[in-house]
This record gives C-alpha cells, structure tokens and sequence, in this order.
C-alpha cells in the first residue's frame, strides 16, 4: 500500500507522462513537490520501484522512468455520496458502486466518495475526483480527512492544537475551517485516489 506523498508521486508521474509522452526529469520532480534535494526524488522512486509501480533507468537516463500498470485484483466499495474540498456539504447518498484496485487498500472498511471542488488542488484532489476513504474516527496531524461539521461533509488536511481544531485545505487561497474539538466528527482518512474509473 502506498503512503500519501508515495501516491501523490506517482499520480504526477501518471498525469505528466499522460500529457507529454514522456517522464518528467528528477528536478521537475522536485520543484513540483518542493523537495530540498535530489535525495528525497529519488528515495521516493526507489519506494515506488520497491513496490512493483515504476522502473526507473540508469543514472545518466535523465527521463526513463516507465509506469508498470498494475492488472490485478479489484475491490467493489461502496460510492457513499458527495465530499466537498471548499465549503462543507450535504453528504449525498448516491447507491452507487466504484471498482478500486486491491493494493490501495489495507485492513479495515474503506468507502468512495465523488470530490465537488477545489480546495484540496495542492494534495492533486480535484473536482470531480473520487477517493478512497479508510473508516475510522481519529486521524494524526497532516492527514486528510473526510469530516462532518454540523452535519456537512468536507474533505480537508488535519491539525489539532489543544481542543481547537484545524481543517486546512490545500489550496493557498481558501481559509481553514476552526472547530472545537466536539463540533464535528472524523469518518475517515484519504487512502487513495481514482481519476478514472469504471
């Protein structure tokens, strides 16, 4: 399974070898990600290589990094509704299914949701996009999650400093939501996501 940076990594290299045809150079991946060095690229392709999802190419093949498309299993959850990533909405019961590859998931329950908005564009959710969401009502500062804020869904990164609470968004120029630590719930955290699925 993939961590959050892991899979933000290897979606830039899907979404950039998508468009041009070819893989972006280790400063590319850098500047994107803000990495201080070319150490943190490369320790992170060599995670993802571990994993069976890219080969990358000798040190003097500047852009050979290949994607290895994964034909395995997939798991049928559950499309539990709409997540907004801006202003907090309705969660939408939509009784819908979505198809999710095995290796995105780990132990424990896992539901889909369809992301309206773009306040989360930092972390590459985009409206329109679906997420993975792992079912478990705490999360460790940094992680996104889906929470419930007087009965409204959002999807948002998580810090808690005493009892205020802090649902950043990924996006520069959106504010956080404050809450105190009874007014809302955490349902999940973000374990992956799909741009295109069936």
């Amino acid at each position: 399974m993939l961590t959050e940076k892991q899979q933000a990594v290897y979606r830039y290299l899907q979404q950039y070898i998508e468009a041009r045809g070819f893989a972006p150079s280790y400063d590319e991946i850098r500047q994107h990600f803000g990495f201080q060095s070319f150490q943190s690229v490369q320790k992170h392709l060599r995670q993802l290589e571990d994993k069976g999802y890219i080969r990358t190419g000798r040190k003097n093949q500047k852009r050979a990094i290949r994607l290895i498309e994964h034909g395995g299993t997939t798991v049928v959850l559950p499309m539990a509704g709409l997540v907004a990533a801006g202003s907090p909405i309705e969660p939408v019961e939509q009784h819908e299914t979505v198809d999710v590859p095995e290796e995105m998931m780990g132990t424990g329950e896992y539901f889909a949701l369809k992301v309206t908005g773009n306040s989360m564009i930092e972390e590459g959710i985009f409206d329109g996009d679906t997420i993975v969401v792992r079912r478990q009502s705490v999360a460790e500062n940094g992680q996104t999650v889906v929470a419930l804020v007087d009965g409204e869904a959002t999807v948002k990164k998580y810090f808690r400093r005493g009892k205020e609470i802090e649902l950043r968004p990924a996006n520069p120029s959106m504010t956080s939501i404050r809450v105190r630590q009874g007014d809302f719930t955490i349902q999940g955290v973000v374990a992956g996501l799909m741009r295109k699925y069936r």
